[in-house]
């Protein structure tokens, strides 16, 4: 019998202990008891996605977990953003990661606008198209406030800094080149009247009008980051000769995978945000065993309540996954893994270096008597990013001997 496992990436899951949770995590305070069960029966320990107290980024990490060295094979966000996208990049483009934000008075006040998205599909729509010198602007909207802008024309370069500040109560960054290339200086000089150019037309767009009348923060600024070439890697099943499937609502994380070469599934309603549709991916995720041998299954909402320093939200959702993805995977896969790719602490509001929890359950799999937790007292995995994909393999069975 071929053994199937799944992947379930909760992004961000690592955090703090709070007062208001009983001194506990979100994970830990949770209410999760297929999760709790697996840990009682399975092997329970700890993730560093890149290396110890190195604070990942979500690309990287996602990289490293697919046995992919970032070091190698990180080329700059916006490339695997437009990947999941569904842009088809040509060699001379340079893609970005974008959030529509909100500006006044010229300073940032909110990296994501809000985080509310609507009419924002239509904002990204208007900014598709324009020109800039002999540059075509291509702009696409995916999830949320997030976004992709392609720069098409002749003699660019990624060699230039971000826009985007990654901090409000300031100016919005002004580009620069990285090198004294004249590639370099022409693409820095199209980003900045590109910032302007957007501002002008989001500020007079009657779907800012609308979010206004909504109560909500207008999207009057375009902030870019991760500026990329197009690159290709070996895919993941040459390097490993087992079949990958992927099932994500984000577009970095599909990007991601369609990079290494997973078979990306598109899933309606989807979203790669809180309301995503769990039932749906946990359907699409059993569907697509059947021509996989590992199914990578992402969910993007806890790393987003740890960005909003909202930590009974991220108990409340890690308790909603438990309902509605786990005992479903436990009915239908050999083998479950669950971890995340980094910590996002509600304290800190951003990534931090600190190891994620791992649990491993199903077939060939021990049982250690620890818990899936942030505070684990028996845990026998310690492991980096690079090394999981060996152990879901060994676990199902599809690892060569290494040697005689």
């Amino acid at each position: 019998m071929t053994l199937k496992a799944v992947l379930l990436i909760l992004d961000g899951l690592g955090d703090f202990q709070y007062r208001k949770l009983g001194v506990k995590t979100p994970l830990e305070a949770a209410r999760a008891k297929n999760l709790n069960l697996m840990a009682k029966t399975g092997e329970t320990g700890f993730m560093f996605s890149i290396a110890p107290g190195v604070i990942p980024g979500s690309d990287t990490a996602h990289l490293s977990i697919f046995g992919y060295s970032p070091k190698k094979y990180y080329f700059g966000r916006g490339l695997y953003e437009a990947l999941g996208a569904g842009v088809e990049l040509k060699e001379q483009d340079i893609a970005f990661r974008a959030n529509l934000a909100t500006i006044e008075n010229n300073v940032l006040v909110d990296r994501r606008a809000g985080r509310k998205s609507d009419f924002l599909k239509s904002l990204f729509e208007e900014l598709n198209g324009i020109s800039v010198e002999d540059v075509t602007i291509i702009a696409k909207h995916s999830s949320e406030h997030r976004g992709v802008v392609v720069l098409r024309g002749p003699g660019l370069s990624d060699k230039i800094s971000d826009v985007d500040p990654h901090k409000v109560g300031v100016p919005i960054s002004y580009c620069h080149p990285l090198d004294d290339s004249e590639e370099a200086k022409k693409t820095a000089r199209i980003i900045n009247h590109l910032m302007h150019s957007a501002n002008e037309i989001l500020e007079r767009s009657k779907n800012n009008a609308l979010r206004k009348d909504h109560g909500l923060l207008p999207a009057n600024a375009l902030l870019l980051r991760g500026a990329a070439k197009y690159h290709t890697a070996e895919p993941i099943y040459e390097k490993t000769k087992a079949k990958f499937s992927c099932v994500a609502g984000g577009a970095l994380y599909k990007g991601v995978a369609k990079f290494v070469g997973m078979d990306v599934v598109d899933v309606p309603g989807a979203t790669g945000d809180k309301f995503t549709n769990l039932r749906a991916k946990l359907e699409a995720a059993i569907k697509a065993k059947e021509n996989s041998d590992v199914v990578f299954l992402h969910i993007k909402a806890t790393d987003s309540f740890g960005h909003d320093g909202d930590y009974v939200g991220k108990k409340q959702f890690i308790e909603k996954v438990d309902r509605e993805i786990i005992s479903g995977l436990m009915k239908n896969f050999d083998v479950i893994v669950v971890t995340g790719d980094h910590s996002t602490p509600c304290k800190r509001k951003e990534h931090s270096g600190d190891a994620v929890p791992l649990l491993i359950w199903g077939e060939n799999c021990r049982a250690d008597k620890g818990t899936f937790s942030e505070t684990n007292p028996s845990p026998t995995l310690f492991i980096r990013g690079e090394d999981l994909i060996n152990i879901i393999l060994n676990k199902i069975e599809l690892l060569k001997k290494y040697g005689e």
